[in-house]
């Protein structure tokens, strides 16, 4: 084991005992600002770059965002002796059996010590297996009904424990990168598989290294968890950085394709007759079976090599098409900035325009805006707009839609602003029954003042499920009012799904970038939601985002 590949692994070991502090934290009942110090940390350790413990030395993990004294101070003694006293205290408090039923099935404290103490479970095995018996139904508030919940509450989140959200593995990628980087003999690595195809969430990294002595390399590299790496010369990595990429229809296509040009493409290499072609780039690969470069979004076996080979493939959005930043929350409801905060921000991103929008009064939970403060604000963006320079801010709010389909607000205020996301935060319940979900949705598209449907289906990734909801219908019903649909870049949601994105654009449906941002930071969100963009298969006259400001108040004005 390598240096470089050492601390990566000790990076991981260590983040993991952050969110493990977290955890039991949380299961304590700890104040959840503590708790999300713990998990804060652990993330912000994928992010850095070097060595952790030269970082420690000379002060600039101290300085890195999301590190603070305390979860400086366990990084410190981990790295020290491998341990966390706070981790074994908590440890010996917290019984491990408890801990895993509630990890393993999202159980409360209070019932996991129940059946704990009731039927000396402490497995999740156990568990699924007493409320498949009907062991679990039997116990005081239960029932059939809560025991079929748990059962699916394990299939969940034993599926989900496969997978890392994309901000997460690429950071994770990114980190890897740089320690097999350090490798001796390596020219270079890339990230490829599912990382690179932009997937939403991620079971595998997977890198290609290039190297002048792959032999010497193999033998020297041991096994990382979560990661396959995939080694690779000059003269072949073009073809080991495509096959360790694409999905396994794209690569079935590819080798029908290599296949009919008497050609082989596997195990990381073109052949002819079982001698190996130079394949130093993709671009050489995809030319010998008479194809353009495909984009790595698109590599999913949906299509898009008989488009490159009609050449007719999209020209898909990039950042520079980008003019304008959507859906950014303040500190006058959720967020954690101002406004001037979030504009100067949007502006040293190269945005020309920004969106605030808040919630709305019916979000009680997230501060949402009082009538009279939402025209406050409306005045101060008028301000702001004399002031600053460079940046043009648009009066915006992201509104409850009510259960009934209302856009929260009466039409004199929703009238007053430039535009108008409209999102589903309350009522979930509903999301059993497509049609009243449905109902919902399809009437507040109605309202003349909705410019934009917010994350549409209300999926949390690895978390919640999308609501049951005739997606044909709203698509449908959007194209014929004029309606946006968001892709929300919150990587926690990535909503809507890339794979409705060709329904949606072959109807007509303009598609806005949303960041969802309730920080600074949270502006960055719009480099997943373009992620998707492209995944989706969208050019840049598809995405609201690529209007000017002027072009795009006239998209919302022209409902109404």
């Amino acid at each position: 084991m390598t240096d470089g590949l050492a601390e990566f692994q000790e990076r991981q070991a260590i983040a993991a005992a952050l969110e493990e502090i977290g955890s039991l934290l949380e299961l304590k009942g700890e104040n959840r600002f503590r708790v999300r110090a713990f998990r804060t940390a652990a993330r912000a350790l994928a992010g850095f770059g070097g060595s952790l413990r030269s970082g420690l030395e000379d002060g600039s993990l101290a300085r890195t965002r999301g590190i603070g004294p305390v979860t400086l101070a366990i990084i410190a003694e981990l790295l020290r002796t491998g341990r966390a006293s706070l981790l074994d205290d908590l440890r010996e408090e917290i019984p491990a059996g408890l801990v895993r039923l509630i990890e393993g099935a999202g159980l409360s404290v209070t019932r996991a010590q129940l059946i704990h103490e009731r039927l000396g479970i402490e497995t999740v095995e156990e568990l699924e297996a007493a409320a498949l018996d009907g062991r679990l139904a039997a116990l005081p508030r239960f029932g059939a009904k809560t025991a079929a919940g748990i059962v699916k509450a394990i299939a969940d989140r034993r599926e989900a424990s496969r997978y890392r959200l994309l901000h997460r593995a690429l950071a994770e990628a990114e980190t890897l990168r740089s320690a097999l980087r350090q490798l001796p003999g390596v020219l270079r690595v890339e990230a490829a598989g599912e990382v690179r195809r932009s997937m939403e969430v991620v079971s595998e990294l997977v890198m290609v290294i290039v190297t002048e002595d792959a032999h010497a390399l193999e033998r020297g590299l041991g096994p990382v968890a979560g990661a396959r790496l995939v080694v690779a010369t000059p003269a072949t990595a073009g073809a080991a950085l495509l096959t360790a990429t694409g999905s396994d229809d794209h690569l079935r296509g590819l080798g029908e394709r290599a296949a009919a040009r008497g050609l082989a493409l596997a195990d990381g290499a073109l052949t002819r007759g079982g001698t190996a072609l130079p394949a130093p780039d993709e671009t050489a690969v995809y030319a010998a079976l008479d194809l353009p470069v495909i984009p790595p979004e698109l590599r999913e076996g949906r299509g898009e090599i008989e488009l490159a080979a009609r050449g007719t493939l999209p020209i898909l959005v990039e950042r520079g098409d980008l003019r304008g930043c959507l859906h950014c929350h303040t500190r006058a409801s959720d967020g954690t900035n101002t406004i001037e905060q979030l504009a100067v921000a949007s502006r040293k991103a190269g945005y020309q325009w920004l969106g605030i929008t808040d919630h709305s009064q019916a979000a009680a939970y997230a501060g949402g805006l009082r009538p009279e403060q939402l025209l406050r604000q409306l005045e101060e963006i008028d301000r702001l707009n004399d002031e600053l320079a460079g940046i043009r801010i648009l009066k915006g709010i992201e509104a409850d839609i009510l259960q009934d389909g209302a856009i929260d607000y009466d039409d004199d205020l929703l009238a007053r602003l430039d535009f108008v996301i409209g999102s589903v935060h309350s009522r979930f319940g509903m999301a059993a029954d497509a049609r009243a979900m449905t109902a919902r949705i399809l009437a507040a598209m109605d309202s003349p003042f909705l410019t934009i449907l917010g994350h549409p289906t209300g999926r949390l990734l690895l978390s919640r499920d999308p609501y049951e909801v005739d997606l044909d219908a709203v698509i449908a019903r959007a194209a014929e009012r004029g309606v946006a649909i968001e892709i929300n870049g919150d990587p926690h949601r990535l909503d809507l799904d890339w794979r409705h994105l060709a329904r949606a654009r072959a109807a007509g449906v303009a598609i806005s970038i949303g960041a969802d941002a309730h920080s600074l930071a949270g502006i960055g969100n719009v480099e997943f939601g373009l992620a998707m963009a492209r995944k989706g298969g969208l050019a840049a006259g598809d995405v609201l985002n690529t209007l000017s400001a002027d072009e795009f108040l006239a998209f919302a004005r022209r409902r109404r």
